[in-house]
């Protein structure tokens, strides 16, 4: 197969080097598209693709063409793509909050897929749900699902409308995680920890939940409970917790961050 990738920052290279990683794509076979001449060149350097600054019929060439640009660039390269996409060709775009129907319009094109990977992508530990237009074949779909299994984890979607909520819940949701191991540390230091020493023990405890997690047959409340011993240390946190509405301001940063993507469709 071969790829063109329009926009090689952070997102776009995780595809690609996962792409080259499990031998899905040659280099040879590796179209990259950037624009920023101090990226291109250390892209150059690295010998990552066959690396270019112009969208130009080298695009014919190619089976599926990435979408990896900052939403607010899109018209400017939507202009150049649409006279040079042929009605073969997927394109599968990895912006945030632009619609399969917006994409087929503007790129005059139909076989569309929408994706919305997540930074862990970087490690081959992303979540990405995609979904597709009518008009992209079972075929095309498992060809793209299995491209991005290779940055993790793809769910295929058959209800567009859901991906902005994936971009409320799993695409932001890694600056969530952070957000809360930060507060932890935070607090840890307050209490008279050095940084490194209560990062530590909050970046230990993450970890070590998270596989007690994967690895028990027991709910999310049980594992709670298991902790929290009554009129113990843990159930005085959850109760603080439960009359600072935390859960419930967690829930509605997500919403937020889902009516955003919303928005920015429009």
């Amino acid at each position: 197969m071969k790829i063109a990738i329009i926009g090689c920052g952070n997102m776009g290279m995780a595809f690609a080097n996962s792409f080259i990683q499990y031998n899905l794509v040659q280099k040879e076979d590796l179209l990259l598209i950037e624009k920023n001449q101090e990226r291109g060149a250390v892209l150059q350097e690295q010998k990552a693709g066959l690396v270019v600054d112009t969208i130009s019929d080298k695009i014919s060439g190619v089976d599926l063409v990435i979408l990896s640009v900052k939403p607010q660039d899109y018209p400017s390269v939507a202009s150049e793509l649409a006279n040079l996409l042929l009605p073969h060709q997927i394109v599968l775009s990895i912006m945030a909050g632009i619609p399969i129907r917006k994409l087929q319009e503007s790129l005059r094109h139909d076989l569309i897929v929408r994706a919305m990977p997540n930074t862990p992508a970087l490690l081959g530990m992303g979540m990405t749900a995609f979904a597709a237009a009518a008009s992209v074949g079972l075929a095309d779909i498992r060809k793209v699902e299995n491209l991005i299994n290779s940055t993790g984890r793809a769910v295929f979607l058959e209800d567009e409308g859901l991906i902005d909520a994936v971009t409320g819940l799993s695409g932001s949701g890694p600056a969530y995680f952070f957000y809360l191991i930060k507060s932890m540390i935070d607090a840890g230091i307050t209490m008279g920890f050095d940084p490194a020493m209560s990062a530590l023990l909050v970046k230990q405890t993450m970890l070590g939940s998270y596989h007690l997690m994967q690895t028990s047959d027991k709910s999310l409340d049980e594992l709670i409970q298991a902790v929290a011993s009554k009129g113990g240390t843990t159930e005085a946190a959850l109760q603080t917790f439960a009359e600072k509405h935390v859960g419930e301001g967690l829930q509605k940063g997500i919403f937020a961050a889902r009516d955003r993507a919303i928005e920015l469709a429009k």
